[in-house]
């Protein structure tokens, strides 16, 4: 099994690095590969609704001058998907949506190549307009037919600055369940 999660965050090595990070390594004690991807610095388009991809049927989309391509074959290998954002204004950064638009379409376009992996968003926020983030991440999951996976908590970390996260320990709670709850459901799969 591996699992695959992506930081949507402008800053590498973030919270919502911090955040993944608890889910991968408590992963990581069961046995299942992890990998953390971060998009910090990295160019991505949203969807042109070219539909090329619905005619080529070939897993890629036709845009082709960012890392969108690199990222969606990532997801297609992985068993396990995190995506993290922080929250900007309510929501989940521009470049997860750009993300989440694309992969949907190309997954769709392909007989639904995300259907039945695991799914689980993971969200940081200052102070409050996560659930919206978090529930932006779960509508996907939803409509590729993924199995959404749920924690002790809302898969929330509270933070602002570089490293607070770390001290909102319910938070830190939350991310270690949300592994556990992955784990074992990831195991029942097999």
């Amino acid at each position: 099994m591996k699992a695959l999660a992506i930081n949507a965050s402008a800053r590498k090595d973030s919270n919502t690095a911090i955040m993944l990070n608890k889910v991968l390594s408590e992963l990581e004690k069961d046995g299942i590969e992890k990998e953390l991807y971060q998009m910090a610095g990295k160019k991505i388009h949203g969807c042109t609704a070219c539909y090329k991809c619905i005619s080529n049927k070939d897993k890629r989309c036709a845009v082709d001058d960012d890392i969108f391509n690199e990222c969606f074959e990532k997801m297609v290998n992985s068993d396990i998907i995190l995506l993290g954002s922080p929250i900007y204004f309510a929501d989940i950064t521009p470049e997860l949506k750009c993300l989440i638009d694309r992969a949907g379409m190309v997954a769709r376009a392909n007989d639904f190549l995300l259907k039945r992996k695991i799914g689980a968003a993971v969200i940081v926020n200052r102070r409050a307009g996560g659930i919206h983030g978090f529930d932006s991440v779960n509508h996907f999951f939803l409509i590729e037919q993924m199995i959404v996976v749920g924690s002790s908590y809302w898969n929330i970390g509270i933070g602002r600055n570089k490293g607070e996260v770390e001290k909102d320990e319910e938070g830190i709670k939350t991310m270690i369940d949300l592994a556990h709850n992955i784990s074992w459901l990831a195991k029942k799969l097999k």
